[in-house]
């Protein structure tokens, strides 16, 4: 309690300050402009002057002129001609001084704000213009101070405040005292004439002097302390209440509401548990405490503020700033609204578009809709071209009605997102590109069991920047698509499905095995392998005859090149399994034996049962 009752006097300390340092940076604004103020008012009455000369001679010579047109015969046309013309010049030159002589004052109103007479806060009026050797902030001064001379004199007397001409100006006496000097000048800047501007003063002067006996009185001063008191009361007694309505939340979140509080799942990820929810709750209702204390507090300082005359403007001014930027932002909303509808509109349009592209693709993929010289496999990445661009083309015409587009600090931090992307996305572009020119050159699809570089296996995703690939070991790779672009890419699968994969492998034999018992073994080993197409039939190629054996190539068709490292395995198993039974040995390539006292290199299971290992044979060749 003693706490928010320090914060508040410490706002209300500071509110003090910051609006007194207001008021005293305006004075000093006025006086900033005083030279400027002068100098403007002292050519204006220069130019009043002349004008009033010129006015003057212009209306005799015009009375002149129409007594010799009156005197001028009938029939002489020319003559009255003339002298027509001239009195329609001097009324038109007439009309002229008069329309510069008001835009001259129009001119002077709105842009200078004039020196406040406010002998008690509020202004009365403001004075523009110089009379003699009196500037305005002097006039303004004395006019001030003889108020108060007024206010001060008891009883007041308001009939004795008199308008008396003087000259060239219009004097508001009391008894002796001039209180103000209105000259002609003062009443042209507010557009009346110098005795209707003199009543308004008067009648100003009256109700703000009696006003101010009667504030100052000793009854509203009491009443205005007792206001004061009973503000300070209503406040103290609304904090206690919040203090003790947030002690009843806080201790009721501490004992039934943490009952429900739950932690915050996603999968298997907790981002929030239990005991940070009771945390955050508790420090939410810390922060509507603050702020409610903050709104009290604020409220009840205009309601300070006003029960006094000095302060009252004061309280205009703290109200002014919630409500005028309060105000600004609905007015800003009221006034942007037509460029909303125009951007929800654009949006709404883009959106249907897409909707109706994207029904589009999904029957060019089921086959429905086709296009000549357009795959179904285009339809999605153009649906992706064409929805970017469409996204693209809608930003560019919304950019102008969103709010602060024309501003400077709008356009720096565009331009300087711009570079950022331009310096930092050569790579991401040009991978980019490459993707696009995939897609359309339709080398592999999800799925397809491809060879890049030393990569071989099956692509799982592909993007706009990379494609992913999971090899037989299920290793995923990422290649980037320009990489892929200016290498090669071995497509196993688009042919493999439609007229087979030939698989291939190589075995050499030694010369003295016969060439066609060594086809028939190859075509037998492959047609025994689970995978191999026994229609085409398998084919044997003699790829070369070597210095000390000759390489045959097994060729074999599959429509499982998914499967083609398990075909391979098993291919080369059959093979030993058929060479081995026909009693062919596969000595090559780089394999020696001396067979004096060797077994011959075929597995003891496929062996004669009569098979005996040659000794060794020696032959000792005498002496001569």
């Amino acid at each position: 309690m003693r706490k928010a009752v320090g914060l508040f006097m410490i706002c209300f300390v500071l509110a003090t300050v910051l609006l007194a340092n207001d008021q005293v940076d305006s004075i000093a604004d006025s006086i900033n402009h005083l030279d400027s103020l002068n100098r403007k008012l002292s050519e204006f009455a220069d130019q009043i002057k002349t004008n009033e000369k010129q006015r003057i001679a212009d209306s005799i010579r015009r009375l002149d002129l129409q007594r010799e047109l009156d005197l001028v015969k009938a029939s002489d046309y020319i003559r009255r001609s003339e002298l027509q013309d001239r009195i329609a010049q001097l009324e038109q030159q007439d009309s002229i001084r008069m329309e510069q002589k008001r835009r001259r004052v129009e001119e002077i109103r709105n842009s200078n704000a004039g020196f406040p007479v406010a002998p008690f806060e509020d202004t009365l009026f403001l004075v523009y213009s110089k009379i003699g050797a009196f500037t305005p902030i002097e006039r303004m001064e004395s006019i001030t101070r003889k108020i108060r001379q007024l206010y001060k004199q008891r009883p007041y007397y308001p009939d004795s405040l008199l308008i008396v001409e003087a000259g060239n100006t219009q004097d508001l006496v009391y008894r002796e005292l001039i209180v103000v000097s209105i000259s002609d000048i003062d009443a042209l800047i507010q557009g009346v004439d110098a005795k209707g501007l003199a009543q308004q003063y008067r009648q100003q002067i009256n109700q703000t002097i009696l006003d101010h006996i009667k504030d100052t009185s000793i009854s509203s001063i009491l009443k205005r302390i007792g206001l004061v008191l009973l503000v300070i009361g209503v406040v103290a007694l609304l904090i206690f209440l919040i203090i003790r309505l947030f002690r009843f939340t806080k201790k009721y979140i501490e004992t039934h509401l943490v009952k429900f509080i739950k932690g915050y799942h996603f999968r298997n990820y907790e981002f929030l548990s239990k005991e940070k929810v009771l945390v955050g709750t508790l420090w939410l209702n810390k922060i509507f405490k603050i702020f409610f204390f903050i709104l009290v507090i604020y409220m009840a300082l205009p309601s300070l503020f006003s029960i006094f005359p000095v302060t009252e403007s004061w309280a205009d001014t703290l109200l002014g700033w919630i409500i005028n930027p309060i105000l600004s932002i609905l007015m800003a909303f009221v006034n942007y609204l037509p460029n909303l509808i125009t951007i929800i509109i654009v949006v709404i349009v883009v959106r249907y578009v897409i909707k109706f592209l994207k029904y589009l693709t999904r029957e060019i993929q089921s086959g429905k809709l086709t296009l000549p010289g357009f795959h179904p496999d285009y339809a999605v990445p153009t649906l992706g071209i064409v929805r970017f661009l469409l996204y693209a083309f809608m930003f560019v015409i919304i950019f102008p009605y969103l709010p602060g587009s024309d501003s400077d600090i709008f356009k720096g931090v565009s331009v300087f997102l711009g570079i950022l992307i331009s310096l930092g996305s050569s790579s991401a572009i040009s991978n980019l590109v490459a993707g696009l020119v995939i897609t359309y050159m339709r080398p592999f699809k999800i799925g397809d069991r491809i060879k890049i570089g030393d990569v071989t296996g099956d692509v799982i995703e592909k993007t706009p920047l990379v494609i992913r690939v999971r090899t037989i070991k299920n290793e995923e790779i990422t290649i980037p698509n320009s990489q892929i672009l200016t290498g090669h890419t071995v497509n196993y699968t688009a042919s493999g499905k439609k007229i087979g994969l030939i698989l291939h492998t190589t075995v050499t034999i030694g010369y003295d095995a016969p060439w066609k018992q060594v086809h028939e073994l190859l075509i037998a080993a492959a047609i025994s392998t689970k995978g191999i197409l026994k229609d085409p039939q398998p084919f044997v190629l003699q790829t070369s005859l070597d210095d000390f054996y000759v390489s045959y190539e097994i060729n074999a068709y599959t429509k499982s090149p998914e499967n083609a490292v398990r075909i391979y395995s098993e291919l080369h198993m059959n093979i030993q399994d058929q060479f081995n039974e026909a009693g062919v040995e596969i000595m090559s390539p780089h394999y020696e034996a001396l067979r004096d006292g060797n077994q011959i290199a075929i597995p003891p299971g496929n062996l004669p049962k009569d098979y005996i290992p040659p000794s060794f044979r020696v032959h000792h060749k005498p002496e001569k």
